[in-house]
């Protein structure tokens, strides 16, 4: 079941998006080579309780930390760890949220580790430009598959995989609410976008193609090739006025 969100229930998921990308941006400013996992993660949940909310990815399903930190050829999930030391040239994908007045936000982006080679920047690139490109499209009387397609052709086009398995979806008083967000798919078909629906909006993509493979430790999740994957992230809502971006400080 789709919820809808009135003007009040937006303001309150503004309040736990903005945090949300706060605790992103320290996260990410936290990426250097030397650096753990473990230390990213420890920044980010210390940065969401300073605000007075949940890191919402803490224990959900059983995830044991407060960001899914994922390197290079890892797609989601990674597990931050004390041994897990970020080197140059990495890039690194965090994927966090927050919880206050019982509203969820959720955001990811993939950071450069120092320098990154070529291929690398440009994958993120197209990553984040998908994002966007998606964005434009969350607009009320829009479908789903309008979203879903704009990220598929944006990204294809450019020789990247799409990952089918894991998708985006809505938010608001649960983090994962219907719908169902893909990043590929047929324009014009799908869920129709109206005012009051708030959504996340992630492409996944793969330097090369789109096959996944799931790790024993239950949780991450590899390209199958072992190449490169980027991931972005907004939670956006579908307004009068067009798509708003709430995870935004």
């Amino acid at each position: 079941m789709i919820v809808l969100k009135t003007t009040r229930e937006l303001s309150l998921m503004k309040e736990a998006c903005r945090i949300s990308a706060g605790a992103l941006r320290v996260a990410g400013e936290a990426v250097r080579p030397g650096v753990s996992t473990w230390e990213i993660d420890r920044i980010a949940y210390e940065y969401i309780k300073r605000q007075g909310a949940e890191p919402n990815f803490l224990h959900l399903y059983g995830f044991p930390a407060t960001a899914c930190i994922s390197v290079n050829d890892e797609i989601i999930h990674g597990i931050p760890s004390k041994e897990r030391i970020l080197r140059e040239g990495d890039i690194v994908s965090i994927d966090l949220g927050a919880k206050k007045h019982g509203y969820n936000g959720d955001n990811a982006a993939t950071f450069a580790c120092g320098t990154v080679s070529d291929e690398a920047q440009r994958l993120m690139d197209t990553t984040r430009e998908s994002l966007y490109e998606a964005i434009k499209m969350a607009v009320p009387g829009g479908k789903i598959g309008d979203i879903a397609s704009t990220v598929q052709r944006y990204c294809e086009a450019r020789g990247y995989g799409v990952v089918r398995e894991y998708t985006g979806h809505g938010v608001g008083k649960e983090l994962h609410e219907d719908p169902s967000v893909p990043n590929y798919g047929t324009a014009g078909r799908g869920v129709r976008l109206v005012p009051g629906m708030t959504i996340a909006i992630e492409p996944m993509i793969n330097q090369g193609t789109a096959a996944i493979r799931q790790m024993s430790d239950g949780w991450t999740v590899k390209t199958k090739d072992g190449r490169l994957s980027a991931h972005f992230e907004h939670t956006v809502a579908i307004t009068k006025q067009g798509p708003v971006i709430l995870t935004v400080e």
